[in-house]
């Protein structure tokens, strides 16, 4: 199997939740989240390099791209991530750079279940911030997916199905038929057996599992008027140890595949996209430095990217803190000056309409989290 075909299948899923709850949700959110979660570690040196620091080439010279597109004097953007430049010059896309949640650790068990609870102490949370900020907005409801994510549990139970073209999926059993329509009342099992045919039907409806027809499938479920307004695709191979690669490699790959995902929804979600937002999730960053085996480990700063209709200023936003031994994470990691919670605060301030105080207090239960929504979007 050639490395891409496995890249494109291995370990992806994607999640859509969200859905307006008839007597439940007061009235519908205005917008839309997309959450691309790169399991591994992004390295955002490599996605967004400071072409700008000194520092480096020298720190990491076999990882820099030849040729990245040029976003301002100081940062660039590796070549393979041309779509999101695009979203860029046309005020739809914005990057924040030195950034991560506030775990200094480099356990991916650990960082992974932070990232997903939004909590320092993520093991001990059993919901995660994207489920309470549901909560909060009032759209808890069904989950399209096999294993509920940590990120979207919140208060309200979700009742979790998942679509799957299976080995016999194709002959619908009878009996389970029956089963569903008598947990929902008013559809018969003839009425179930007809929704399957004319599902099976479609041709439009894309029947893959890899990162790319995962979010055109979702971006079209998404763009129903009421569909569900939540979902996180993983991509997973982001840690990077050897042979990390600058134009080619593994990493390049996969910032081109990130691209390629965010493009899909683009067109799934059609006039959608422009009440959407789209943001990466990373549980670390990686090392400054390039390890001996043309790699990089678990780092503490990294990069988010967001795009979307709902982005309103394009541009990078970084407190930048310098690529120098004195100024690294323990002297080897970029430092992060930004806590990515804020990041994703903006982002369901702007798309579920909620307060950003009340996303701090009970989303994050950090009162004291910046607001950084006015950098991005129009608040």
């Amino acid at each position: 199997m050639q490395r891409r075909t496995f890249l494109k299948a291995a370990g992806a899923s994607a999640v859509l939740t969200g859905f307006p709850v008839h007597g439940y949700t007061s009235e519908l959110p205005k917008g839309r989240i997309a959450v691309l979660f790169l399991e591994g570690g992004l390295d955002g040196l490599a996605a967004v390099p400071p072409v700008g620091d000194p520092q480096l080439e020298r720190m990491r010279s076999d990882l820099v791209a030849s040729k990245p597109l040029d976003l301002n004097p100081f940062f660039a953007l590796h070549q393979n991530l041309s779509g999101f430049g695009k979203l860029l010059a046309s005020n739809q896309a914005a990057i924040f750079h030195a950034t991560n949640f506030p775990y200094i650790r480099r356990s991916h068990f650990e960082g992974q279940r932070i990232a997903q609870s939004g909590m320092i102490n993520g093991a001990a949370s059993p919901t995660g911030w994207l489920g309470r900020a549901m909560d909060e907005a009032g759209i808890a409801g069904r989950s399209l997916t096999l294993d509920t994510p940590l990120l979207v549990r919140g208060a309200v139970e979700l009742d979790s199905f998942y679509p799957a073209s299976l080995l016999g999926s194709v002959n619908p059993d009878t009996e389970l038929l029956s089963l569903l329509s008598q947990s929902h009342e008013g559809l018969s099992a003839a009425t179930f057996g007809t929704l399957y045919e004319k599902a099976l039907a479609d041709e439009n409806l894309p029947r893959v599992r890899d990162p790319e027809g995962l979010a055109l499938a979702t971006g079209r479920a998404m763009s129903a008027p009421e569909g569900p307004r939540v979902t996180m695709i993983r991509i997973p191979e982001f840690d990077t140890h050897a042979n990390q690669g600058n134009d080619t490699g593994l990493h390049p790959e996969l910032l081109g595949l990130v691209d390629r995902v965010i493009e899909n929804f683009r067109i799934g979600l059609g006039d959608a996209w422009q009440d959407t937002v789209i943001f990466t999730l990373t549980e670390f960053g990686r090392t400054v430095r390039e390890n001996g085996s043309a790699g990089t480990d678990h780092g503490y700063g990294s990069a988010g990217l967001v795009a979307g209709g709902l982005v309103d200023r394009a541009g990078i936003v970084s407190n930048w803190p310098g690529l120098g031994e004195k100024d690294q994470f323990e002297g080897r990691d970029l430092m992060a000056t930004l806590d990515y919670r804020s990041v994703c605060a903006a982002c369901i301030e702007t798309a579920l309409g909620l307060p950003h105080d009340v996303i701090a207090e009970k989303v994050f239960l950090e009162p004291d989290l910046a607001r950084v929504t006015p950098y991005v979007f129009n608040a």
